[in-house]
């Protein structure tokens, strides 16, 4: 049982806030409730009781589904017009179970159009709520979504850094960001402007405001035959509130225990309602600091857990000068006396040491080192966000009525990746190099200088700022023809506008003010410069810096425009019960444009360092769909859908057919058993197609001089920045994948139910682009017959492959080396041959009550890939065994749990999040499972106030332990460094 204390309200928003009070899921039709009031209730019920008096005189009546989800449908006989509601008697004994009302109402789920009473279908769908998600502790929609048991992939994250580091991408079951699709309502959001990882297209999951959010259902598994392209790994339909009477003010603040990461939140939802009318709107305030990396104790060069001892740990690099050639055994020049300390503190003088392959120390010489680079990055953004929504209904009759939504998203942001670096001359269009022949010194020199708060003029001049815009509109009509069709006409519009700016030195201006003008070549083509020592050896001003900068200007925007018409309804009866079928008609066009400051771009690069990409195109798309359910019998069920998919544009994907098939069959009425079968496509997304050239800087390994120097397999010393290139490909081809699964959902009681699928996804012909790491080992493959484990390559050196691959790398000449340094590296985007990846899903849910000690309620998730499969060539051998690669850091498994107690006005949760675990850094063997607890407790103050205090990650933990990890910061990207976090919570209903 449980206590409630609440007005007399509209009859939906009560339901509502007896959802959120018992911890059950309600569907209510809002059709049923418009207009109709419950009465106040007041006291401790079981939740049968409590429904029995909301719905008191309403003509409505409730029923409990085999997943636990309660339906609102007309009740038997009809009611006689609601009376006048009055206050509740006191509590007196009810049934207890309810009878089933005569009509129930009716829901759509993720994974079909067609309209149901049941919630459970023939593929598993996890669905979290509001309530849930406040209970758990997350603050934002994304944070909820990328704790969930299916989303194990990694994903590029704030540390990274990269071309959409702002973003907050969604991996579900490892097969990439790209093949997981969003829906608003139902309806596809459009693409995150900017590509990920300057490469490919995909969705931000961090521009939905929570406050707006009813429920977020996630299908882990292939449905194009149901929303078309996308839907490979899986649908994440966030379904937004509806149907809202009241007022209900939300605020929120909190900030992490090791300091900085402030955030608050402020959240005003509510709704009203008349005759014919309705609307629900949502507002949503949201700020966050910045957390810098000096505000974490771990965060500091010096902690590396396993240095070698015969040389300890060396700061990095920020003032040097390499004489001979830039392999990192060459000796260093000194800088003259006194030069560390003009920086103030933010340079060391230290005498650097190297050990060879061999095991020898040798001593290269004195430079001014840092240890405070690294302590300037943002570990957090700061963020500044408002979001707005809007939903509203007009009856123009009893079949018909109109509605429309609005939903805006406003984002400010700052970050800081790193600091600027100065390396060598410049040379427009093809960037800077890192070596030069320098008379002063009679040999080849390789400088490093890094930028520091004192050149700049303060640690927030390099920050990027980043601005957002996202809008989703639609409008439509609805209503009934025939006894059981319902209809639905849809015009829509997405858009997603985003803009960024940072600083960056100018390439010439760099030469002009460093290196002077080029004084001619030596014989073996390398340039010669002369180096101002003077400047060199002395920090910038803050007006030299801002002479020598400029600011980038990059801007982007996506967008799609949708028209659909969706009817479902039952087209006759069959001796098991009504056919359903839904028929669904889309046209929409898609588009973005990027443009990045011209001076960025692959054969222009005027700005030092610094490289960026271009592309825009549209494309239209076609699409019929048909879906049906066919009882079989009283006790089995099939559902059929097929789609075809016609696209219009430069690509050679002409279209798509697709289908999907599941059977629910309940020998029992506690007991479902289910499979499915899908087929699902992707076109390629359109940044691999339009893509006009994108450039990337990555530190690499040399494989091809690290084998010819017998450094192999650990190559220590034969690493550095490498210049990558890539355009788009009109001839890709669309992926192709097929999925099923087979399970079964056990109502074991009526407060315990256990859900177990087994799944496997096969994805054939997936997009993605040759890695720079993978080009330049294959390219030593060829050249050399040897990998860098030293076993023979696997390509001859004369085949169509290898002469492909070496031809993707350009060297240049390098003083005293056998073989050039690389200056370039070109990829395409390719179509890769297989993926498959296999696992079993699980979930509980137990519910325990007792008048004395409260109600209790226990959930688990848990999702385990069994195996997985890849092969990039169909010419090479199919990786068995990548689920246990050391290449692969995707987690293996997840578990999400948690336990909700309730007694009178006191609530409390607990929660954990236990992802398991990845490879060793050094490849041998694996590092442990980390496990996050979140804990919060919440008084009902009043009948109109709670209030609730919030502890994230109780235990402070940020890592597992991994002592071979030896590159900063020691530990890998998908651990979150913010640590714990706490946080209370007012809510206020009026």
């Amino acid at each position: 049982m449980n206590a409630y204390s609440m007005p007399k309200q509209a009859l939906g928003t009560a339901l509502n806030r007896l959802a959120e009070t018992a911890d059950v899921q309600i569907l209510v039709p809002p059709d049923l409730v418009r207009g109709k009031q419950a009465p106040a209730l007041s006291g401790s019920y079981s939740l049968p009781q409590a429904l029995d008096r909301l719905l008191q005189g309403s003509g409505l009546g409730f029923k409990r589904t085999d997943s636990g989800v309660i339906t609102i449908g007309l009740a038997s006989p009809p009611a006689a017009p609601a009376p006048k509601p009055r206050p509740a008697p006191a509590p007196a004994p009810a049934p207890a179970t309810q009878a089933p009302p005569e009509e129930l109402g009716t829901i759509q789920v993720v994974g079909s159009h067609i309209k149901q009473s049941e919630t459970e279908g023939p593929s598993p769908v996890t669905v979290i709520t509001s309530a849930q998600m406040e209970r758990e502790g997350y603050a934002t929609v994304f944070e909820a979504l990328e704790t969930s048991a299916v989303a194990t992939g990694q994903v590029e994250t704030e540390l990274s850094g990269g071309f959409s580091a702002n973003a907050q991408p969604l991996n579900l079951r490892g097969l990439g960001p790209g093949r997981s699709l969003l829906l608003i309502d139902g309806r596809r959001a459009a693409d995150y402007p900017f590509p990920y990882e300057g490469r490919s297209n995909f969705q931000n999951f961090g521009n939905i405001p929570s406050g707006a959010v009813e429920r977020i259902e996630i299908l882990a598994g292939g449905a194009s035959a149901i929303y078309g392209a996308d839907a490979v790994s899986g649908v994440v339909n966030v379904v937004m509130k509806k149907n809202y009477t009241g007022d209900e003010l939300k605020v929120r603040g909190g900030t992490s225990t090791m300091g900085g990461r402030d955030r608050i939140d402020l959240q005003w939802t509510g709704g009203r309602t008349g005759e014919r009318w309705g609307l629900t709107y949502a507002f949503q305030y949201y700020n966050q600091e910045l957390l810098y990396g000096f505000q974490r104790d771990f965060w500091d060069l010096r902690r590396d857990p396993n240095p070698d001892p015969r040389i300890g740990v060396e700061p990095d690099s920020g003032l040097r000068i390499r004489l001979g050639g830039t392999s990192s055994s060459r000796p260093l020049a000194a800088p003259p006396a006194g030069t560390c300390e003009r920086w103030g503190g933010e340079f060391v003088r230290h005498t650097y040491r190297r050990v060879s392959s061999s095991g020898n120390v040798s001593t290269l010489g004195e430079a001014c080192g840092t240890w405070n680079d690294a302590k300037y990055v943002h570990l957090s953004k700061e963020k500044d966000e408002l979001a707005g929504y809007l939903f509203g209904t007009w009856d123009f009759s009893d079949r018909l009525q109109g509605w429309s939504s609005l939903q805006v998203w406003r984002s400010k942001t700052e970050s800081l990746g790193g600091f600027e670096s100065i390396t060598g001359p410049h040379t427009d269009g093809v960037g800077r190099r890192g070596d030069f022949y320098d008379p002063q010194f009679g040999t080849v020199i390789a400088p490093r200088r890094l930028l520091t708060p004192v050149d700049l003029g303060g640690v927030d001049r390099m920050n990027q700022h980043y601005r957002e815009l996202s809008l989703d509109f639609a409008a439509g009509l609805r209503g009934h023809f025939g006894q059981t069709w319902d209809w639905d006409a849809t015009l829509s519009h997405a858009d997603y506008t985003f803009e960024r700016e940072r600083r960056r030195m100018i390439g010439n201006r760099v030469n002009d003010f460093f290196f002077g003008p080029q004084l001619g070549t030596t014989s073996s083509g390398i340039p010669i410069h002369r180096l101002n020592l003077d400047r060199w050896y002395r920090p910038l001003t803050p007006d030299e810096y801002a002479s020598l900068s400029t600011t980038a200007r990059y801007e982007a925007e996506s967008w799609v425009d949708t028209a659909s018409f969706v009817a479902t309804g039952e087209l006759w009866t069959l001796p098991a019960g009504p056919l359903g079928m839904a028929v669904v008609a889309e046209a929409s066009r898609q588009g973005y444009e990027l443009d990045s400051d011209a001076r960025v771009l692959p054969g222009v690069t005027q700005l030092y360092n610094l490289t960026g990409t271009n592309g825009g195109g549209d494309r239209d798309r076609y699409a019929l769909g048909v879906e049906f359910g066919i009882p079989i019998l009283d006790t089995l069920k099939l559902r059929l859908a097929g789609r075809y998919d016609k696209y219009d544009d430069i690509t050679a994907v002409d279209d798509a057919r697709t289908w999907n098939m599941g059977i629910e069959w309940r020998p029992l009425d506690n007991l479902l058993i289910r499979g499915a079968y899908a087929t699902s496509f992707k076109a390629p997304d359109m940044h691999w197609v339009f893509s006009e050239g994108s450039g990337s800087f990555a530190t690499a390994t040399d494989a091809l001089r690290c084998i010819d120097g017998n450094a192999n397999p650990s190559c220590n010393g034969y690493d550095y920045t490498v210049f990558s290139v890539s355009r788009g490909d009109p001839d890709i081809e669309e992926e192709t994948g097929e999925s099923w699964s087979v399970g079964a959902v056990w109502d074991i009681t009526d407060a315990l139910s256990i859900t177990t699928d087994y799944w496997q996804i096969e994805l054939n012909g997936a997009i993605d682009r040759l890695s720079t790491a993978s080009i330049l080992e294959d390219e030593a493959g060829c050249l050399t017959g040897l990998t860098l484990q030293g076993t023979p390559f696997s390509h001859a050196s004369g085949s169509a492959y290898c002469q492909r691959i070496t031809s993707l790398v350009t060297r240049r000449p390098e003083a005293g080396e056998n073989i050039g340094r690389i200056e370039e590296v070109r990829s395409l985007p390719i179509n890769q041959a297989y993926r498959k990846v296999t696992g079993i899903d699980a979930a509980l849910q137990w519910r325990l009550q007792s008048e004395a000690l409260g109600d209790y309620r226990f959930n688990v998730t848990w999702s385990h890939t069994l195996k997985s499969e890849r092969q990039v060539f169909a010419s090479d051998p199919v990786q068995t065994n990548w689920r246990d690669d050391p290449e692969n850091l995707d987690f293996r498994s997840r578990v999400r749990a948690g336990v909700d107690w309730r007694r009178n006005d006191w609530q409390a949760s607990l929660s954990v999040v236990r992802s398991g675990s990845l490879p060793r850094y050094d490849q041998q063997g694996r590092i442990g499972a980390l496990s996050i607890w979140n804990a919060n407790v919440g008084k009902q103050i009043t009948d109109d106030m709670n209030v609730r205090f919030y502890v994230n990650n109780v235990f402070n933990k940020i890592h597992p332990e991994d002592r071979s990890n030896t590159e900063f910061p020691y530990f890998y990207e998908a651990y979150n460094p913010v640590g714990r976090e706490i946080a209370v919570q007012a809510t206020y209903a009026f």
